[in-house]
């Protein structure tokens, strides 16, 4: 399709159709999606770490059970030790009934009795059978878990082993040591240093609790407590015990929060669709909408109505693109009127131009040649006029949007067109009377362009107004714009006309005037100068006191400065 110059148009890039975009594939979809799963997700993740509540309720276990061995370590020492060359010693046949009588009520429990050379004098799980047979009892097994907590535990403790681990030591504080093979304090004869260390430490009641998990799951807590008589040491009473209600008061939390994370994932991803589809959705659409309007499928509107009943910013956007489209669509149309009638304008002269050169080359009368080529000179100044007129009238609206508008003030301007006109005219043309307030009267604009659209008015005027007639520029604020009016004496603007007089070429001129001197472009630019700096013009009829037409009269209004 040619441009306005008539050149070929270069080929328009493929557009990829929006419709064609699913939802699902939207990129704002996805960005949504995320940055609202982000904070649940972090949420689920701290409380699932729960190191410090852990922590917690095993210093609990611990405290429980140390005051459990010391109160075995004391009621050994007192009935299981005699004195023995001013040394209390261990009686083994009195302490292991008694260790396994103590340890009867805890069932997870599991005592121990070393003397102070770490020899193992009573186990609570060992016991002599008949024959004298040894039979050991070892703890009960743990709980068969749900299909639900086993699969529970096992994905949080995949989920704890790429997470860093904080272990904590010193202080009275417990250290928990998950891996298998942790230290027992099964002390033997054949002790190393690190043993010997450790014996001592267990003596004099230094040794920190253990904490660990076997192969099979169990956590398992362990202190040691020196069995004391008197001053003296006796042995060291060792309680190991399963920390069940610890892993069921874990299991119990992490259920709520995963149960709660899932509840928030779900409402998460269901307001991120709601989201997506009232945000992406529309603007898929607007897009579509204004690739319609690329192909020229947009002159009826072709933003869905739904977008321009929305209230919300889509909806001022569907709104901004579809009278954008229609001023498009008026511009366009506009150029097109324009082009038609500008050919319509010059195709009159350029046919009478050729009528009187091929009437010329047939004639020999030399005062017929004269009136012929005064003609065709008549002609090529009304062209001249047109074309001149119709480039200025092109020029206007790029103009008006390159150059920022500016206070102008036209207090000075008015006085000069009125004395420059007043100063030249002839004897018998019309005089221009000025009434206007003292003071500044500025007004947003362009200088020049004004200056345009006032020489135009007062030109209507006076070409209309009859011999030694009178002309009246008037200006006065009004509110908050500056009212400006051009009145003249002459026969009006018929009734009919007075919407159609700023159309360009409007062809109602005054009688006898000189041909081509005008184009009928002048109120038209006119209009476009004062539009285009945010004003109005229209136009009107004076009427006498008996009611007739006695003139017409234009009116400026632009804003204030």
């Amino acid at each position: 399709m040619p441009d306005a110059s008539g050149r070929p148009a270069e080929a328009a890039p493929m557009v990829t159709r929006p419709e064609q975009t699913r939802l699902r594939g939207s990129p704002l979809l996805r960005r949504i999606l995320l940055l609202n799963a982000v904070a649940p997700a972090l949420l689920a993740a701290s409380l699932l770490y729960l190191d410090q509540y852990q922590n917690g309720l095993l210093s609990a276990e611990v405290e429980s059970l140390r005051t459990q061995a010391r109160i075995y370590a004391g009621g050994i020492a007192e009935a299981a030790a005699r004195v023995q060359d001013d040394r209390p010693v261990l009686v083994p046949d009195v302490a292991r009934p008694l260790l396994r009588r103590l340890v009867e009520p805890s069932p997870n429990t599991q005592a121990k009795l070393f003397d102070t050379t770490g020899l193992l004098v009573a186990d609570s799980r060992v016991r002599e059978g008949q024959g004298g047979a040894i039979v050991t009892e070892p703890l009960p097994p743990p709980e068969p878990r749900s299909a639900f907590s086993g699969t529970l535990a096992s994905i949080y403790d995949r989920i704890l082993a790429w997470l860093p681990r904080w272990r904590s030591g010193g202080g009275g504080e417990v250290v928990v040591d998950v891996t298998p093979g942790a230290p027992s304090f099964d002390w033997q004869p054949a002790l190393g240093p690190d043993r010997q260390q450790e014996l001592r430490l267990a003596l004099e009641g230094g040794v920190r609790p253990y904490i660990r998990r076997t192969n099979e799951g169990r956590l398992l807590v362990s202190v040691a407590e020196p069995a004391r008589r008197g001053s003296q040491s006796v042995g060291i009473v060792l309680l190991t015990r399963e920390a069940r209600q610890v892993d069921e008061r874990l299991l119990e939390i992490r259920s709520s929060v995963l149960a709660l994370f899932l509840l928030a994932l779900l409402l998460t991803v269901a307001a991120s669709f709601y989201l997506a589809r009232t945000i992406a959705s529309p603007i898929l659409a607007l897009a579509g909408a204004a690739a319609a309007m690329r192909q020229g499928k947009g002159r009826a509107g072709s933003v869905p109505v739904p977008l321009l009943a929305r209230t919300d910013e889509i909806g001022i956007l569907a709104r901004d693109l579809q009278s954008s489209a229609t001023a498009l669509w008026a511009r366009i149309d506009q150029n097109e009127r324009f082009a038609a009638d500008v050919a319509h304008e010059l195709r009159n002269p350029l046919t009478s131009v050729r009528s009187a050169i091929e009437t010329l080359r047939r004639i020999e009368n030399p005062d017929h040649q004269k009136r012929l080529l005064a003609i065709i000179a008549d002609d090529a100044v009304r062209m001249d006029r047109l074309i001149a007129d119709i480039a200025d009238s092109s020029r206007v609206d790029a103009e008006l949007s390159r150059t920022a508008s500016e206070p102008v003030d036209i207090a000075p301007i008015l006085p000069a067109l009125a004395e420059l006109h007043n100063t030249t005219r002839k004897p018998e043309d019309p005089e221009v009377i000025l009434e206007m307030p003292p003071g500044p009267m500025v007004v947003r604009g362009v200088e020049g362009r004004l200056v345009q659209v006032f020489r135009n008015l007062l030109g209507n005027a006076i070409s209309f107004s009859p011999p030694n007639g009178k002309v009246w520029l008037r200006a006065r604020p009004a509110g908050s714009v500056m009212e400006f009016t051009v009145e003249d004496e002459g026969p009006g603007i018929p009734e009919a006309k007075l919407d159609g007089i700023f159309a360009r070429f409007y062809s109602e001129r005054p009688q006898g005037e000189q041909f081509g001197k005008h184009s009928g472009l002048g109120l038209s630019i006119s209009r476009q100068i004062v539009e285009g700096l945010g004003g109005r013009i229209a136009a009107e009829n004076r009427r006498g006191e008996n009611g007739k037409i006695a003139g017409a009269r234009f009116v400026v209004r632009l804003p204030l400065g």
